[in-house]
């Protein structure tokens, strides 16, 4: 059979106008919630960071403990006293929350692995609250044995120190949202390790030195440090007679600061992963 004919044959069983079976489009599946997210995120942060927990807790508590031991020289009690203590224990908050975290992040966008979150189905939120907590949560034990110990070496009563279960998350929130927010702002992985490290000098230098030997320009910047409001609360607590409503006020500013600094890293998440 000729191959005329044989197309012939062809055209004559095939069907006439038969169109092309439509694709029908798959349902996407549904976005992740967010505080199942934070959680999952939370946890994977926590379990990664385990194995430099006790490291970490030696170095931070160290350094606030060699402080007072320093100041005590120096100090012999009064608010001087309770200002010492309670910067030396928010210290600690900010040394893990502001300082390493902000080279967390810088670390983080320098090799790539923002990359990895943006893959997954979770809101931007999530990461950044997950791992700002995941850090913050190794600064309850070195502040409660930091302030102890303050309060041993100086005499100062141990009833307040209930404080530092507001003080700590509340400080943790305004401090890693800072920590975080600068290490996703900054162009290179250098410049994220220096920005932590000064805000930690910052904190140092504005928050255990007392306010009172400092001259008016220091103090109108150490009312821009968020951890300075931390210090406040924690430092009434130890007067005789602590004037509840300024300890209230202080942990209000640093609650509002910790949502202010986690939306803006939230954006700066935002900002770095799509680039």
């Amino acid at each position: 059979m000729s191959d005329r004919s044989t197309g012939a044959v062809r055209a004559a069983l095939a069907p006439e106008d038969v169109p092309a079976p439509a694709l029908a489009a798959a349902p996407l599946a549904p976005g992740a919630r967010f505080f199942p997210s934070l959680a999952a995120v939370y946890r994977a942060q926590l379990s990664r960071a385990r194995v430099a927990r006790i490291p970490l807790l030696f170095v931070a508590t160290f350094q606030s403990v060699g402080i007072m031991i320093l100041m005590r020289g120096v100090v012999d009690g009064g608010s001087e006293a309770r200002a010492v203590v309670a910067g030396s224990s928010v210290l600690v908050v900010a040394f893990v929350a502001l300082n390493l975290l902000a080279q967390y992040f810088g670390q983080l966008r320098a090799g790539g692995g923002l990359d990895h979150y943006a893959t997954l189905p979770v809101p931007p939120a999530s990461v950044v609250l997950g791992a700002a907590a995941a850090y913050a949560s190794f600064t309850l034990p070195g502040t409660l044995v930091t302030a102890v110990f303050g309060c041993l070496l100086f005499g100062l009563p141990l009833s307040g120190l209930w404080i530092l279960a507001a003080v700590v998350p509340l400080a943790g929130a305004a401090l890693a949202g800072l920590g975080a927010a600068l290490g996703l702002l900054a162009p290179r992985q250098e410049l994220a390790t220096l920005a932590g490290q000064l805000g930690m000098s910052a904190a140092l230098l504005l928050g255990v030195l007392p306010p009172e030997r400092m001259p008016d320009v220091i103090v109108w910047a150490r009312d821009l440090l968020p951890s300075t409001y931390g210090v406040e609360a924690v430092a009434r607590t130890f007067a005789p007679e602590p004037d509840w409503a300024a300890v209230v006020f202080d942990l209000g500013v640093c609650g509002a600061v910790g949502v202010l600094s986690l939306t803006v890293a939230t954006w700066a998440y935002r900002r770095a992963a799509v680039r």
